[in-house]
């Protein structure tokens, strides 16, 4: 009994005690075995020891750096600067692109002629040109008029074989060392783009790669084979760095009619390497297109798949190609949409949410939950002809432009997801919209609710009115990044600063800021006063100077920095119209320089300044910042201690979205827009007291106007004064401005109750 009892409590432990005793019985076998191998132990294929070698030699021998294992080590190259020779600043890269050495993925040459660039070059340029991301067009001689939007490259000569010979060499000395692939076609191929982009994504750099439509030579080796040049063809960069030495001998030694056998040839003599049409898994499907073809009633899937069409006898044949194509992929598109949305419907079953999780449309973001009454997206009702939520903050406005098209477009797109829906048992047409309402949600697009008043017709002809309402979504497309031309924080600035008699008691703290800010931190800015004079002071100069004040201001800051000059100009008039104040110094400046047109309670830093180099781009963009106002303290505090801590900062104020005073702009924009403007305006220079510098750029340039608040310009409070003799617009814009300046509504309200309270008691 006591044995049986023994076991039982051993039982659990049995497994462990076996474990222990076997691998100890297993260690102390294996100790014996590697000490009886002395030096002869098992050596592996690669000469270092085998799995049974002892510990100590396994380090040592891992501690042998061998000749597999030099490319793998890291080396610390020390830093050593040879006193004799003179110091030379190492200049880096402007991108860290090109200091990593990437490279751009696609290149794509259009061979084209005098004949046909201004035909099917323009189609070729209008219909698949912007899909990819560099395009160059080569020719032997150019027409006395190259086309609008095209780089042309002209070589001097209409031989095929020459124009081959130097497209291909153009091409490596001016962009191969910049991409990855070089995709070369003629301009009566039709090519799709992102075909041919996905193509290129699916390939690997690091081989010699001539892939196209593989022709047999007439006469030649049955193996080899060349590229046929009507269906485009891709050359990788290796094989482009590899081809380039022997482009002279093969234009000596090939004699070919045609220039892509003569390349097709040319690769083969020299680099062995012949046309495929099928590398990686990857194929290049091509179609040959018969005479008279009706692009609209392909059916074929060989038509279908194909990522080039030849050839295309002319501009019109393009243009139905490229509307055939992209129906096609806008149906596989959709199809492929339409497969997800049943995946996601199938999977949302086994969510812990189940099929209440599901949100509408399906794929699409839930809608924006507010957490608060102050985070609720308000919707904008409006009807087909008018909007009554409008910008300008009117009740009601007429519906035009684009939100007149916008209402057109959902309404039909209503209309034919009903009719797709119902039909054919139903058909559905317009009689009235009863109410429409939209609201943007920033997490998922552009909401519509319509209530549409329709005329439902039976298969029998019978006719039914009913009212049905209805929701839509627009959601918003991918995320695509726009290039932008390159900007530097090294830009000099030049600051404009327009003074009148009423802003007299500002300059002090302007100019205190101005030298903190830039001048003593050496900032690469400049100032430039201008002095406004109504007539009556202009007469007077002589005895009383209005501005003696300021000027003597501008002249201790001189005495101070002795490196800095701030010049000033003068100018009499009434009406100190922005344009006008503008023209004058426009004329004293380079056409290069970057103009920032400031205000008085403007209080500069330097980390606006830097926001105005960036955002402002020559022949591109001008910046049209919003400052931060700050409230009257005398309302928003009444009587106690102004918030100094961090955290109050852009609190107690709002941004001026009335005021366009600020703008950073390039002299060369601003002559441009000008003097389109004076074409328009001839002699009428009454018409320029009514613009700003905004509006001249708003309605005389392509340029982009960037208008964001900037939380970098502070100003404080200040009650402006009006000029009632400017136009109607521009003064209402200003009392608006010193309106909305006063305070928040909480503490309009606030002040309002304690003056309730002060006056019944």
């Amino acid at each position: 009994m006591r044995l049986a009892a023994l076991l039982a409590a051993l039982r659990p432990v049995l497994p462990l005690v076996l474990g222990l005793s076997l691998g100890c019985s297993l260690s102390l076998l294996r100790a014996s075995w590697s000490q009886s191998g002395g030096e002869d132990q098992c050596l592996g294929a690669a000469g270092r020891p085998g799995p049974l070698a002892g510990g100590a030699r396994l380090e040592a021998a891992d501690a042998r750096p061998g000749p597999g294992h030099e490319d793998f080590r890291p080396r610390i190259v020390p830093y050593y600067r040879d006193p004799n020779k003179p110091y030379k600043k190492v200049l880096r890269t402007r991108y860290i692109q090109t200091e990593l050495g990437f490279h751009e993925r696609l290149f794509v040459a259009v061979l084209t002629s005098k004949a046909t660039l201004n035909t099917l070059a323009v189609a070729v340029n209008k219909t698949v040109a912007h899909h990819f991301p560099r395009l160059l067009y080569f020719t032997g001689l150019r027409s006395a008029k190259v086309p609008h939007g095209m780089v042309l490259v002209a070589h001097g000569d209409e031989r095929p074989i020459w124009l081959m010979y130097e497209t291909m060499h153009y091409i490596h000395q001016h962009f191969g060392s910049d991409y990855d692939w070089f995709y070369v076609m003629q301009d009566d191929t039709y090519a799709q783009a992102e075909q041919v982009k996905a193509l290129v994504t699916h390939l690997s750099i690091n081989q010699d790669v001539y892939l196209g439509r593989a022709e047999e030579f007439i006469g030649g080796d049955e193996q080899a084979r060349y590229c046929h040049g009507g269906f485009g063809y891709l050359i990788s960069r290796s094989l482009l760095l590899k081809l380039h030495p022997h482009l002279d001998s093969c234009r000596n030694e090939i004699l070919s009619v045609r220039p892509d056998e003569w390349l097709g040839r040319c690769i083969i003599d020299f680099l062995g390497i012949t046309c495929v049409s099928q590398l990686q898994g990857q194929h290049y499907h091509t179609y040959e297109l018969a005479k008279n073809t009706e692009p609209e009633k392909e059916e074929e899937e060989e038509f279908q798949a194909a990522l080039a069409v030849h050839p295309v006898s002319d501009m019109t044949l393009m243009y139905r190609l490229h509307k055939r194509f992209s129906r096609i992929q806008l149906d596989r598109a959709y199809q492929e949409i339409q497969d997800l949305q049943m995946q996601i419907r199938n999977l949302t079953s086994l969510t812990p949410a189940g099929e209440a999780g599901l949100t509408w449309p399906v794929g699409i973001n839930a809608p924006f939950l507010p957490k608060s009454r102050f985070e609720v997206i308000s919707w904008d009702y409006f009807t087909e002809q008018h909007l009554f939520s409008c910008p300008d903050g009117s009740p009601k406005c007429e519906l035009s432009g684009a939100s007149k098209a916008d209402v057109n477009e959902i309404i039909e797109s209503a209309l034919e997801q009903l009719n797709s829906r119902y039909q054919p048992l139903l058909r559905f047409s317009k009689r009235q919209l009863l109410n429409g309402y939209r609201r943007f949600d920033p997490t998922r697009g552009m909401e519509y609710t319509l209530d549409l008043l329709l005329e439902a017709v039976t298969q029998k002809g019978h006719s039914h009115v009913l009212a049905k309402r209805v929701s839509l979504v627009r959601p918003l497309s991918k995320v695509e990044i726009i290039p932008m031309p390159y900007v530097t924080e090294a830009t000099r600035v030049q600051l404009v600063l327009p003074l009148t008699v009423q802003d007299l008691d500002f300059v002090a703290n302007f100019l205190d800021m101005f030298a903190m800010n830039t001048l003593d931190t050496h900032d690469n800015a400049l100032l430039t006063l201008l002095f406004i004079y109504h007539p009556y002071d202009a007469q007077r100069v002589s005895q009383v100077d209005v501005f003696a004040g300021v000027k003597a201001m501008v002249g201790e800051l001189e005495k101070r920095y002795a490196e800095v000059k701030i010049p000033w100009i003068s100018v009499k008039t009434e009406v100190p119209s922005q344009v006008k104040l503008m023209d004058i110094v426009s004329k004293k400046h380079p056409v290069d320089t970057l103009f920032f047109l400031a205000s008085v309670w403007t209080e500069i830093n330097m980390e606006f300044l830097n926001r105005c180099r960036m955002n402002t781009i020559s022949n591109w963009q001008v910046f049209f910042p919003v400052h931060f106002q700050e409230f009257n303290p005398a309302l928003v505090y009444r009587g106690e201690q102004t918030a100094s801590s961090s955290t109050d900062f852009l609190r107690d104020g709002h941004f001026d979205r009335h005021s366009f005073a600020e703008a950073c702009f390039y002299n060369s924009d601003y002559m441009t827009a000008r003097t389109k403007l004076a074409v328009d305006i001839l002699d009428r220079d009454e018409v320029l007291e009514n613009m700003e510098v905004f509006d001249v750029f708003l309605h005389y340039s392509g340029l982009h106007l960037f208008r964001a608040v900037e939380p970098g310009l502070v100003q404080k409070y200040a009650l402006r004064s009006c000029n009632p003799r400017l136009s109607e617009e521009l003064y209402h814009r200003c009392v608006l401005s010193n309106l909305e300046g006063l305070a928040s509504r909480s503490h309009l309200a606030m002040a309002l109750f304690e003056q309730e309270q002060a006056n019944s008691t």
